[in-house]
């Protein structure tokens, strides 16, 4: 019986051939937490009592959910992992350096690496040919003291997207459509395996954007076959050496197959207060909106700020949107700066936010008032997730966020 993705990279990391279902010791790669998940992890780590880290070169400690600190209480968590970054030698990503798992991306993954990480959306990786995924703050101390983890083998399945997408449409439409179509627990503990047409036509921008969202339809991964658009990206990152391309075998098993035609899928939008409560943009022309956020692990990559820098350029936003703009990571803010894309954030009356996660999840720089309405290009619209259970949130492309901007409703145009 042949092996799928995830499988492969598994059984390299596993020392032997794994298959679904299989409980079984992996060699870890990547090791990483962040500032919310961090400090319970260094808590463990010296619970266990070894001298030093397995691997403190790629056990990564970031500080972006509370960035810059907005509390004395997140401060001092900051402190707990400065302190433990120079004691044991763990590289750390400090204010300012960007959402962890673009940093990720950018630095530290490349393919057929096993990549844990103490947050849930580490599964973006996955997009490098990665097996990337979030685990318990225990866990994670664990690996980064032995250089090792237990996991069961996912299932998976295999989800072929051929056509092209209608203009303006784009993977997050794809994602949050997938989503709607199968519910957020349809994927529970399942590899989402990606290809087709559509899938090897799009950049790594996208790419990433599917892998970080697989955990929404409850995955374990989300993964793609690495290729030269893979290569390039690691070429840009100065990473180019580290490519290679493992390929699932033809006779693979996979539990199910789903197939969607890109030309189907329309302008989508999770509506409140769940990321499966999707339906089509043009459906929700009557939804007002008081704040517009751009950025996130999801869509705060250069890219998604083109576009909704294309749609800006010239105008202004709604008197009665705030818009919230938030590059991904520091070299994503740099490389907005060179192209000029900062200068037309301002200019329609956009606010600049530091490098990290605080909107997404609530902690600062965006909380909801009572009854507020956000539309947002990140990955969850759960009740409170923005700092305040008397929020609303929908969830789109950069492209719907553009126009939802300037129109003051949720819009296509």
């Amino acid at each position: 019986m042949g092996l799928t993705l995830v499988e492969k990279i598994i059984s390299e990391h596993a020392g032997k051939n794994v298959h679904a279902g299989e409980l079984v010791i992996s060699k870890v790669d990547v090791a990483a937490v962040q500032d919310g998940t961090g400090p319970l992890t260094v808590q463990e780590f010296k619970k266990l009592g070894v001298p030093k880290l397995k691997n403190p070169e790629r056990s990564i400690l970031f500080i972006d959910h509370a960035a810059p600190s907005p509390r004395k209480e997140l401060s001092n968590t900051h402190m707990v992992l400065r302190d433990f970054a120079k004691e044991y030698g763990a590289v750390l990503s400090d204010i300012g350096a960007g959402v962890c798992h673009q940093r990720l991306i950018e630095t530290f993954v490349n393919p057929g690496e096993v990549l844990v990480g103490a947050d849930s959306h580490t599964c973006t990786s996955g997009a490098l040919s990665a097996f990337a995924t979030g685990m318990g703050s225990t866990d994670i101390a664990v690996a980064m003291a032995l250089g090792k983890t237990w996991l069961k083998v996912p299932a998976t399945f295999k989800v072929i997207v051929n056509g092209k997408f209608k203009p303006g449409v784009c993977s997050k439409d794809l994602m949050l459509h997938f989503i709607g179509m199968i519910g957020a627990d349809g994927a529970t503990y399942k590899a989402l395996e990606f290809c087709g047409e559509a899938i090897e036509n799009m950049t790594m921008s996208e790419r990433f954007t599917l892998a970080n969202m697989a955990v929404e339809a409850g995955a374990k991964c989300g993964l793609f076959i690495a290729d030269e658009k893979t290569r390039e990206f690691l070429k840009e990152r100065g990473r180019e050496d580290k490519f290679r391309q493992i390929l699932p075998d033809s006779d693979a098993e996979y539990e199910r197959i789903i197939e969607i035609n890109a030309e189907d899928v329309p302008h989508t939008v999770s509506c409140p207060h769940t990321v499966d409560n999707t339906k089509p943009a043009e459906e929700l022309s009557d939804i007002k909106v008081n704040q517009v956020f751009v950025g996130t692990c999801t869509n705060g990559r250069i890219e998604d700020l083109r576009v909704v820098a294309e749609i800006l350029k010239g105008k202004t936003v709604h008197s009665d949107v705030r818009l919230l703009i938030c590059p991904a990571s520091k070299d994503v803010f740099k490389q907005a700066l060179k192209e000029g894309l900062i200068d037309i954030f301002v200019d329609a009356n956009a606010a600049i936010l530091t490098s990290g996660c605080g909107p997404c999840v609530g902690v600062h720089a965006g909380t909801l008032g009572d009854g507020e309405v956000c539309l947002a290009t990140q990955n969850r619209n759960f009740q409170g997730r923005m700092g305040n259970t008397k929020g609303f949130i929908y969830l789109s492309s950069p492209y719907v966020a553009a126009y939802t901007a300037l129109r003051g409703y949720i819009a296509t145009k």
